[in-house]
Parts: structure tokens; C-alpha cells; sequence
């Protein structure tokens, strides 16, 4: 039934979107980036949190109801020892960067969750109801995305939790989408690359579905920029955001340049112990009383209930080898290869009766606040040479913001299982 002249326009309403922009054309330019950039952040982010080696001990499970969606985890390796700083850096630089392109994707297809009926056919609501999840999906992931690498630990809520099992609802909606949509897209793109109009909001929109040509304005207003400049504007937005975020991977000026992420801008402090850390000790709640030379104890424990206790000096007594390694964080940021220099991880569990094929550690913090008090390692980073009790970094002794006393560092691994503090090292089967 036509629309009475004095009825009020609703979103309902064909008349209501009148956007010569929308189209077919713009839809499928922003799907074909957002399949090949979102299909990058969800590989990547499983990676990521393979990386916490979930499987090895509840202290590193943050998702112990994963069941079957955890089904790719495997050990974590410690090479290349840049492993995990190329994965998370590409992970949330385009992650932000993609925002732009998601919101103008989003803005393209909006009228499509207006259109009545609801749904014509089965394959048409299952691209209603994909696209629904799609929308929640996206939003959800990239909201809580953002958050945590803005609040950092003080992020509401359990992160690693929701994080998860969103991006596995939304991947599951997109791969739907995707094989509904993406040979329509495909085909859009060949049009254009032929010459042929595809969708303008002018003539007849020939060569559109009956789906494509809902996303078609019926009367469009007077167009103020073309689909190219769009394009343009939308791919401006991606640009800025990558160039104020990618600096937080680097040391130096171009961690200046990321003005938008939390470590952007000036290193904290200067010298040897001068990079960025997420944690101080005042946050942690870490005492001076209890890292003094006096006071600080390493216990290790080991085979048989094996134990023995560790001061400073003592540790400076045994063998000391160096490796340069970087730390890299769920959230992004990272810093280049720092020198550190302690004992290895596998010649302290050499001293509790594990000489030959170190096992998993747990290792415990004397830090009071925080997540990652405790954290496992697996054998396989324990037996890697250039695991590390550190006692020094660039040629000093740890700072307390960086650890001291001691602290571990581990090649590939994320910067949480890198414990500062260290009070407990526990060598066996966790």
C-alpha cells in the first residue's frame, strides 16, 4: 500500500534513507577490505591467546568453559623470539584501524535491518539473522577491543572471557555472511571494473538482486561528495588512526606518534631501566621492606618437595648468561630487544633435581594487586636457553618498576607471563 503524503517517514520506510552514496558498489568495496582485514584479527587473535598457553594451568586459563572453541591451542613456542610483538602489534593496529571502514560499513547496510518483511525466503533470513549477529558482533569486539587497550587493567569485566567467546559468535555470523554475500560483492566489483554502473541510486540500479537494490536510495537527495570521495574519507579516517597508534610497537620518536594508544608519547624515565612497563610497583603494592637484599628470598621448589631458598647474592654467584628479548603486551604496545642478564630458568630447576628435560614452572609474584600474580610456563620456554631469572637489564640492576630484585623474561611470550616481583618458582607437572 503507498505511503499516505502526510504519514510520518520511519526507518521502515524506503523514503526514509535517501543517501545516493548507499549502494551495492559501496557495500562491496567495504566488505571485500573488511573480509580480508577481519579474517587477519581473528587468526591473530587466536594466536594471541594460544599464547597464554591456556591449556597448561588454570592460573593461565582465563576461559575455562571453552570446551571444543579451544580446540587449535597448542604449546607455545620461543621462536622467533619476536613472535608474539609482530602478532599483537598487527593485531591491534589493525584492529583500530579498521574502525573506520567497519562504521562506514555499518552505515551502508543499515537499511537493510529496517526492511519489512522481516524475511521472503530462507536464505533471506539467514542473511537477516547473520547480519544481525554480524552488527552486535563487530560492535562488541571492537568496543571491548578498544576498551582494554585504553583502560588497560582496569578494564570492566573479564576481557580474555568476553573477548573470546564474542569474537567466536561473530566470526561464526560472518562467515555466514560471507558466503551469502561475497559472491554478490565479487560480482559488483567485476561491473565496475568493466565500466558498468552497478547500483548508483540512478535508472534502473540494472544488474542489481532484489537484495542489493534495497540498500538503493528510491529517491535520493542531491549527492554533496561521489562514492570515490567516500572512499577517500573513510580510507583518511584508517590512515590517522594507524599513524597515531603503530608508534606504541617502537622506541624512540615514533612511540611519540602514537597519540592515540596509552603508550604513546615520552618513554618513562631515561637510562638503562628508561621503557615502557604496564605495571609500576606502587600499583602492585609491592613493599620495599620486601625486596631488600635483607629481606628478599627466592624459594624454588622442585622434585620430591625439593626446596631451596635463594638470596640476591646468592643468585649473583651462580652462572649468568645474557639474551636480548623484547616485552610485548596483549595491548599492543611493545618495545624493541632490551639486554638482560641473570640465571637461566633451567639451571634453577637443575638445583631442585630436575637436571635432565626441565619441566612447566609456576611461578608466584609478591604482587598484591593485579591479574597474572601467578602465571605457568611450559617446559619448552624453562629449557630455552635464553629464559631468564633477570637480575639486570642494559647493564643495571633491574629498576623496581621492572621487577626487581628479579624477574622472568621468556622469548615470544606476552608480557603478563613475564612476572616481575618473583618470590616462588615451582619446577613440575601443573
Amino acid at each position: 500500500m503507498a505511503r499516505s503524503a502526510n504519514s510520518p517517514l520511519t526507518p521502515f520506510s524506503p523514503a526514509f534513507w535517501r543517501s545516493p552514496l548507499r549502494g551495492p558498489w559501496l557495500t562491496s568495496v567495504l566488505g571485500i577490505v573488511l573480509l580480508g582485514g577481519i579474517t587477519v584479527l581473528f587468526v591473530t587473535g587466536l594466536v594471541s591467546y594460544a599464547a597464554y598457553n591456556p591449556n597448561l594451568a588454570p592460573v593461565n586459563d582465563k576461559t575455562p568453559e571453552k570446551g571444543i572453541l579451544g580446540f587449535y591451542l597448542f604449546s607455545w613456542p620461543t621462536s622467533p623470539h619476536w613472535l608474539y610483538r609482530l602478532n599483537q602489534g598487527v593485531h591491534v593496529t589493525l584492529g583500530i584501524t579498521l574502525i573506520p571502514v567497519l562504521l562506514a560499513k555499518l552505515w551502508s547496510v543499515l537499511p537493510k535491518l529496517f526492511t519489512l518483511p522481516p524475511a521472503r525466503s530462507l536464505a533471506h533470513a539467514l542473511e537477516r539473522i547473520s547480519l544481525l549477529l554480524l552488527v552486535g558482533g563487530a560492535l562488541f569486539e571492537f568496543v571491548t577491543g578498544v576498551l582494554n587497550v585504553q583502560l588497560d587493567y582496569l578494564f570492566p569485566g573479564s576481557f580474555y572471557t568476553l573477548h573470546f567467546y564474542g569474537a567466536w559468535v561473530f566470526i561464526g555470523a560472518f562467515v555466514v555472511h560471507a558466503v551469502l554475500k561475497t559472491p554478490t560483492a565479487l560480482r559488483n566489483l567485476r561491473r565496475m571494473r568493466e565500466g558498468k554502473e552497478v547500483g548508483t541510486g540512478e535508472g534502473t540500479g540494472e544488474g542489481t538482486g532484489e537484495e542489493d537494490r534495497e540498500l538503493i536510495a528510491p529517491s535520493p537527495a542531491a549527492p554533496t561528495v561521489s562514492r570515490r570521495g567516500a572512499l577517500w574519507f573513510v580510507g583518511g579516517g584508517s590512515l590517522l588512526l594507524f599513524a597515531t597508534t603503530v608508534g606504541q610497537n617502537f622506541d624512540g620518536f615514533l612511540r611519540r606518534t602514537a597519540l592515540l594508544a596509552p603508550h604513546g608519547g615520552a618513554e618513562p624515565g631515561s637510562g638503562p631501566g628508561g621503557f615502557q612497563i604496564n605495571k609500576t610497583a606502587a600499583y602492585a603494592g609491592i613493599r620495599e621492606a620486601d625486596t631488600s637484599d635483607e629481606a628478599w628470598r627466592l624459594v624454588v621448589e622442585g622434585r620430591d618437595g625439593r626446596t631451596v631458598r635463594l638470596s640476591r647474592a646468592e643468585l649473583l654467584d651462580m652462572p649468568l648468561y645474557s639474551a636480548a628479548l623484547p616485552i610485548a603486551c596483549v595491548e599492543g604496545w611493545s618495545t624493541s630487544d632490551q639486554w638482560w642478564r641473570g640465571v637461566r630458568l633451567r639451571d634453577l630447576a637443575a638445583l631442585v633435581g630436575h637436571d635432565q628435560d626441565p619441566p612447566d614452572v609456576l611461578v608466584e609474584s609478591l604482587q598484591q594487586r593485579g591479574a597474572f600474580r601467578r602465571a605457568a610456563l611450559r617446559a619448552n620456554q624453562v629449557a630455552d636457553s635464553r629464559s631468564l631469572l633477570a637480575l639486570f637489564v642494559n647493564g643495571e640492576d633491574l629498576t623496581p618498576d621492572h621487577g626487581y630484585p628479579a624477574r622472568i623474561i621468556v622469548p615470544a611470550a606476552p608480557g603478563v607471563l613475564n612476572t616481575k616481583w618473583v618470590a616462588r618458582l615451582t619446577f613440575g607437572d601443573l
